[in-house]
């Protein structure tokens, strides 16, 4: 089934979650409105699956997930699956890309749920606002702040990657974690297979190598749940 467009109207029910999101971060609901009207924005639906953005495209509309889950990933010469992120209900998709419509998406990005996309021209938000109006100013505002959060995101994803051990990966992975949640108790978004993945890791050895660490009194985990007893610096 082809992804389903949607406009006006349609988009309303979004209104107050959206005011939670970063992108929308102090405007409000009624403003989100008149924004979504005037950069004539649209919502599309996907089926669990669909490929959201594919590798090789140029990319004009920055996204945000409405609802569902979906995962940024790259394939290997070998064909080995890669994620490059997990994105959830308020994440922005295509941001960077959309700021730079010369280049071409790198990675794909699939739904792993049925998901709901909000898409903005990225010509609007650079255009000027004859009305000089404050939201169209925070907006912008909200946008560089996120593209400056993808930069400092890449930079952990690639520190996480070059850590020379299974061990180093997973616990600098997992004390990241724990600084994003402010907590000791966190909660990852993957299963084994899509931890495996994320870090680039065989899953067995993945497996083996948590329980170890688990014995050692250094993490207490079940299933995507984890406990950070002791552990040190990677």
């Amino acid at each position: 089934m082809l992804p389903r467009q949607h406009k006006g109207d349609f988009v309303k029910k979004y209104l107050d979650g959206l005011a939670k999101t970063k992108m929308f971060s102090g405007i409000s609901p009624p403003e989100i409105e008149e924004i979504l009207g005037c950069s004539k924005a649209w919502v599309t639906e996907y089926a669990k699956n669909d490929l959201i953005i594919e590798e090789g495209v140029h990319i004009y509309n920055f996204g945000i997930i409405l609802s569902g889950k979906a995962h940024s990933i790259k394939w290997d010469a070998s064909g080995k699956t890669v994620i490059v992120a997990f994105l959830g209900k308020g994440s922005e998709i295509g941001v960077l890309l959309a700021a730079n419509p010369e280049y071409e998406a790198s990675v794909y990005i699939e739904a792993k749920s049925d998901v709901s996309v909000l898409f903005i021209p990225y010509r609007y938000l650079i255009s000027y606002c004859p009305k000089a109006c404050q939201k169209h100013e925070k907006l912008l505002r909200n946008y560089i702040h996120i593209v400056s959060e993808k930069a400092l995101d890449l930079h952990e994803r690639i520190n996480c990657l070059m850590k020379p051990t299974l061990r180093s990966k997973i616990v600098t992975y997992l004390l990241r974690v724990s600084r994003e949640q402010k907590s000791k108790s966190i909660s990852i978004p993957f299963n084994r297979g899509s931890m495996a993945e994320y870090l680039n890791v065989d899953r067995s050895a993945l497996s083996r190598e948590l329980s170890k660490m688990k014995k050692e009194g250094l993490i207490d985990y079940h299933k995507n749940s984890f406990m950070i007893i002791n552990l040190p610096a990677p």
